[in-house]
């Protein structure tokens, strides 16, 4: 019956993890001369338990494996950096190339630079054309339609507020009615209606687009005492 799988964790009792270390470590450094050993490996291993103390293993020596690794990182570090600016070299002169090819593309859309291209190449190009008027037009259209259902909606609103206006102006002049009725009665009234006339400035005309004016006149007194006044001088002159 197999072992069962050992969870890869911490360690809190100390001493199951002191013994766990001692018998781990010595497997490692076995493991490393083996493997310097039947593989003719360069093999170096640095162990330090949590207590500071140093566990090494080196198949020449520490010293001499620290120092190829420290050589071999830095050619890598060189050769990476290297590689880097190739990499970086060939993407700029693949952008720049790109750069000629669109503006190579703009002066021909333009009608410039036609010289060599075959017809088949100039059919390419006018059917490229034609598409970008199709999407320009396209997009023209859209716009002026916009601009055409805002002005509808502007001229529906505007329409509304005459209609409002409108009712207001009939309001108005049905209360210029109720207050003549008030100031000279209902006969003076029917007189008015029946010479289509109203005095003083009111009007019963049903034009709701007319302006209503209204308008305070001199009492009917002083008129008949003006014209008894002018009679009696003319006898008083005879």
């Amino acid at each position: 019956m197999g072992r069962g799988k050992i969870v890869i964790e911490r360690i809190d009792n100390s001493t199951s993890r002191q013994v766990t270390f001692s018998k781990r470590r010595k497997g490692l450094l076995k493991k490393a001369r083996e493997l310097a050993i039947l593989c003719d490996a360069e093999v170096g291993v640095i162990i330090f338990s949590n207590t500071g103390r140093l566990y090494e293993f080196a198949s020449t020596s520490t010293k001499s494996v620290i120092e190829r690794y420290n050589k071999t990182k830095d050619e890598h570090n060189q050769l990476n950096s290297a590689l880097e600016v190739k990499f970086w070299q060939q993407e700029a002169e693949a952008l720049r190339q790109q750069l000629q090819n669109l503006q190579e593309s703009h002066r021909q859309l333009m009608g410039q630079k036609l010289c060599g291209l075959t017809v088949k190449e100039l059919q390419y190009l006018e059917n490229q054309l034609e598409i970008s008027l199709r999407g320009i037009r396209a997009k023209k259209e859209e716009i002026l339609t916009c601009e055409i259902q805002e002005l509808n909606h502007k001229g529906n609103l505007i329409h509304q507020q005459n209609l409002e206006l409108c009712k207001k102006v009939k309001l108005i002049h049905q209360e210029n009615i109720e207050l003549y009725k008030k100031l000279y009665g209902t006969r003076n009234m029917n007189e008015a209606s029946g010479n289509s006339f109203i005095p003083n400035g009111f009007s019963t005309s049903e034009d709701s687009n007319e302006l209503i004016h209204l308008q305070l006149s001199q009492p009917e007194s002083q008129s008949h005492q003006a014209s008894t006044t002018a009679t009696d001088l003319g006898l008083q002159l005879h």
